[in-house]
C-alpha cells in the first residue's frame, strides 16, 4: 500500500508567489494584481442545486490564485502550473465548445461577462495559475479558478465588487461553466466561492439566490470534519451528472412546476410520477432539502454531533435513490461509520471525488486508519485526507 498522504493547507501568500514566478517567466514584468478563490466542501445538500433546492456548502482552505495583467488587444494568454497546455487567443473567437481543456474555465468568464456588456470588446487578459485546490476531488476547483479570475476582471476593470457586484460575477461564473465548458452545473459551488465567511457555512437557497451565514465551529464541539479524497476520477462532463438533471426537469414538467421546491403534496407527486426511476430520483430531492433544513437547525443549536445521523441518511439516499456514488466512496463512508464516525457521506456530484465524516476529535486516527486498510484490502486507490476548516471567499491579495 502507498504510504497515506494528510494535504495540509498551504499558505496563501505561499501559492501567490508560486503564480507571480509563473506569471513573470511566461510574459515578463509583474502582474497587475494577485488574486485567491477557495475550493469548498458540501456539508450536505446534493444535487439539488439545480432544482432549487437549499444547500450548506462552506470554502476551503486550499485556493486557486491567478496572477493577471490588463492588455488592450482583444487576447487572452494564459498558463498554470497545473498544465503543460497553455492557450492564448483572441477572446472575440471563444464560442461553446472553444476552446476545451482548462483554459474554458477562465475564457468562459470572459465571454460570459461580454455577452453582459461589462467587458469591452477590446480587454484582454495575461494569466498565470497556481493551486493548492485537489482536481478531480469534488471540491470545486474549477469554480475556484472561475471566480479567482472573474474577481481579477472585475477590479482589473473597475466593476462593482461589493455583495451584488459578487452575485453578477457569479451569474457570469455559471453561465461560462454551462455555456462554453459544456457542464450542467448549478450555481452553489461559485456562490460560497465568492460569499464564504471564515467560521461559517452558506445556507443558499437556490431557487432566489438568497443566502445566508450559519456559524460552523467544528472545534469547539470536539470534532472535526475530514474530507476523504478518494483519488477515484471524479468527472461531471461525462453525461451522467446531465442525466440526473435531465431527469428532474423532466419531472418538473410532469408534476406541472417550474422547481421541485414548489411541491407541496410530496406523497401525491411521487404518486402521480409516471417511472420509478423518477420517483426515486424526485425522492432524493425533496427528501434532501428536507435534510438540509434539518442540520441548519442543528448548526444553529450548536449541536455539531447531532447532524452526523443526518448526513449519513443523506448518503443512503445518493447511493440508492440517486445513484451517483460509487464503490470507492461507499468504501470510504463505511469504514469511517465502523471506526467511529458520528456521520459520513459522499460530498460533491459523485461518480469518484471525495467523502466526508464527520469524526470526533479523539477518533481521527482510528478513522483514517480503517479508511486507508479498507481501500487497500479491497485494492482500491489510496485515498489522502484534507483539513477542513470553514475558511475566506475570493479576495484580492
Amino acid at each position: 500500500m502507498n504510504a497515506p498522504r494528510r494535504v495540509e493547507p498551504v499558505d496563501v501568500h505561499t501559492v501567490a508567489a508560486g503564480a507571480e514566478a509563473l506569471f513573470r517567466s511566461t510574459f515578463g514584468g509583474t502582474a497587475d494584481g494577485v488574486w485567491a478563490a477557495p475550493g469548498r466542501v458540501n456539508l450536505i445538500g446534493e444535487h439539488v442545486d439545480y432544482a432549487g433546492g437549499l444547500v450548506l456548502p462552506f470554502a476551503l482552505p486550499y485556493v486557486t490564485v491567478v496572477a493577471a495583467r490588463i492588455r488592450d488587444d482583444n487576447r487572452l494568454h494564459c498558463v498554470s502550473t497545473q498544465s503543460a497546455d497553455p492557450w492564448q487567443g483572441p477572446l472575440s473567437d471563444v464560442t461553446p465548445g472553444r476552446p476545451t481543456g482548462w483554459a474554458a474555465y477562465v475564457a468562459g468568464v470572459v465571454w460570459a461577462l461580454r455577452q453582459s456588456g461589462t467587458v469591452p470588446a477590446e480587454a484582454g487578459f495575461d494569466v498565470a495559475v497556481h493551486s493548492t485546490v485537489p482536481v478531480g476531488a469534488g471540491l470545486s476547483s474549477s469554480a475556484a479558478l472561475e471566480c479567482a479570475f472573474a474577481l481579477a476582471v472585475a477590479d482589473l476593470l473597475g466593476l462593482p465588487t461589493d455583495t451584488d457586484g459578487r452575485r453578477t460575477l457569479i451569474a457570469a461564473c455559471i453561465r461560462a461553466e454551462n455555456e462554453i465548458v459544456g457542464a450542467s452545473t448549478g450555481g452553489m459551488d461559485q456562490s460560497v466561492a465568492m460569499l464564504a465567511r471564515p467560521g461559517h457555512a452558506l445556507l443558499l437557497d437556490c431557487r432566489g439566490g438568497d443566502s445566508r451565514l450559519v456559524p460552523l465551529d467544528f472545534e469547539s464541539a470536539g470534532a472535526q470534519l475530514l474530507v476523504i479524497d478518494t483519488n477515484a476520477p471524479h468527472r461531471l462532463v461525462d453525461g451522467q451528472y446531465g442525466t440526473r438533471r435531465a431527469t428532474i426537469e423532466k419531472a418538473c414538467a410532469e408534476l406541472g412546476v417550474h422547481t421541485l421546491r414548489d411541491i407541496r403534496d410530496v406523497d401525491g407527486a411521487l404518486a402521480s410520477l409516471a417511472s420509478p426511476e423518477s420517483v426515486r430520483r424526485v425522492r432524493h430531492v425533496l427528501g434532501e432539502i428536507r435534510r438540509v433544513i434539518e442540520v441548519a437547525d442543528l448548526l444553529a443549536q450548536n449541536r455539531i454531533s447531532d447532524i452526523g445521523g443526518v448526513l449519513t441518511r443523506s448518503h443512503l439516499s445518493l447511493r440508492n435513490d440517486y445513484e451517483v456514488s460509487s464503490v470507492e466512496l461507499d468504501c470510504a463512508v463505511d469504514a469511517a461509520l465502523d471506526a467511529g464516525a458520528w456521520g459520513a457521506r459522499m460530498t460533491g456530484g459523485g461518480f469518484g471525488g471525495s467523502a466526508i465524516a464527520l469524526v470526533p476529535a479523539d477518533r481521527v486516527g482510528d478513522v483514517v486508519a480503517q479508511v486507508l486498510d479498507s481501500a487497500a484490502s479491497a485494492a482500491l486507490p489510496t485515498p489522502q485526507f484534507l483539513s477542513a476548516a470553514p475558511s475566506s471567499a475570493a479576495h484580492r491579495l
